[in-house]
């Protein structure tokens, strides 16, 4: 018998209740609430803004197909009707063509994605203020000190922490009209789970007598922070779920993972998890890129080039002022046909945030990078960020690849 199947004094709720709270198909249903008539069709949401549904001389709207679609693009998220059809977000868009082509095609709308995100974190501080802002459709937040958290609801020991999270969901619906998902657990790490377990819709509260039966039947991906790579090398070990993790030797995953993986893989398998919520965190750099729908090349395709890297400038400039930053460190990045990725950085004394600043820096370090080949994707970047008045901190350490051998090119 573990540690974790042995009766204990904890029929009481656990010290702690963190909750994770995760929007069910956010991107997708925030376009739902814009067309209520796609409710319940499979409709994928990434396409381009000639993709918007036509409104027709009768009121009715016609919209685009993921069969017409033609291009590189890919899924940023779908309905669980395209779902069950085989269609997941980061799926190219021309696969999930073959999969459902009769699929609706929306564009993307991320204004309008932030502005309910800020709907939702904000109806969700009013009953609950501890909040870790984890994207922009999911948060973690720290109940414990909430009242009424602890309270038993008739036989239900339970009830308590129950109820606030029904409040919480019921808000969060009144405040934007969406539906959310929520587990809650002693910890973030079994909640990321939990929250999982019964979408859309759901509400899931696991303690640690639970893990047995709900957690280690689940795979080994379903644990954050287990990638494709570490799940491949356990299942060479014969190790495919979260039960045959827990049951593995803590000495053997060290020795096949290292000291400190190996150790959090062990203490992961058994729920354990000592973070606390994080309410706040300084971002370390701001960016903005694109990837285009061709290949563009450097002298055949200057003018839009440098179109869309004055605009990409001109949105990071926006961002920084937006979020009160400002930036030494100013960083471009390039990924070319054959998916080579290429980065540069440059250094300033002082520094900035406005987009011409911004645009000569970052030009200054397109001139180091070999421009022969076509781009598929431009970006660029701010790091050593400061708030206007703070002394700036040390640069960025950004690993400076060796320099390319430049072309006779004209720069974009």
């Amino acid at each position: 018998m573990t540690e974790l199947e042995r009766p204990s004094d904890a029929a009481a709720p656990p010290r702690r209740w963190i909750a994770h709270l995760d929007m069910d198909a956010f991107y997708a249903s925030v376009e739902l609430l814009r067309y209520p008539e796609l409710k319940g069709q499979p409709v994928v949401i990434g396409g381009r803004r000639m993709h918007a549904p036509r409104t027709l001389e009768d009121g009715s709207r016609q919209y685009a197909r993921l069969r017409d679609y033609t291009g590189r693009g890919v899924v940023t998220t779908s309905t669980y009707a395209a779902r069950a059809l085989g269609v997941y977000s980061a799926m190219g868009l021309m696969k999930a063509g073959l999969l459902a082509p009769d699929a609706i095609l929306l564009p993307t709308d991320f204004d309008s994605y932030r502005h309910y995100s800020r709907l939702f974190k904000a109806a969700v501080a009013e009953i609950a203020p501890v909040i870790e802002d984890r994207g922009i459709d999911e948060i973690y937040i720290d109940l414990s000190a909430v009242p009424g958290v602890h309270e038993p609801v008739g036989h239900d020991p339970l009830g308590g922490v129950r109820a606030v999270a029904r409040e919480i969901k019921n808000s969060v619906s009144r405040a934007t009209g969406l539906s959310c998902s929520i587990g809650i657990t002693p910890n973030k790490l079994l909640s990321k789970i939990a929250s999982d377990l019964d979408k859309p819709d759901g509400l899931t509260v696991l303690t640690e007598e639970d893990i047995p039966t709900r957690i280690w039947p689940l795979p080994v991906r379903r644990i954050n922070g287990i990638g494709p790579k570490a799940a491949a090398k356990l299942e060479t070990l014969g190790i495919q779920t979260i039960a045959e993790l827990a049951a593995a030797a803590p000495a053997m995953l060290i020795e096949r993972f290292g000291r400190s993986y190996g150790a959090w893989l062990h203490e992961a398998a058994h729920g354990r998890d000592e973070r606390p919520v994080v309410t706040h965190s300084e971002p370390v750099s701001i960016s903005r890129e694109t990837t285009f729908e061709r290949d563009l090349h450097a002298r055949h395709d200057r003018e839009l080039l440098g179109r869309i890297f004055t605009e990409l400038c001109e949105q990071l400039a926006a961002d920084l002022q937006r979020k009160g930053y400002l930036g030494r460190t100013v960083g471009i990045k390039l990924r070319f046909e054959g998916f080579r990725t290429v980065t540069r950085d440059q250094t300033l004394a002082l520094p900035i945030q406005d987009a011409a600043a911004i645009r000569q820096a970052a030009g200054q370090c397109l001139k180091r990078v070999d421009l022969s080949q076509r781009l598929r994707l431009l970006g660029v970047r701010m790091a050593s960020l400061s708030r206007p008045g703070e002394a700036p901190p040390p640069p960025a350490r950004i690993a400076r690849p060796a320099q390319a051998r430049l072309e006779n090119l004209s720069l974009f």
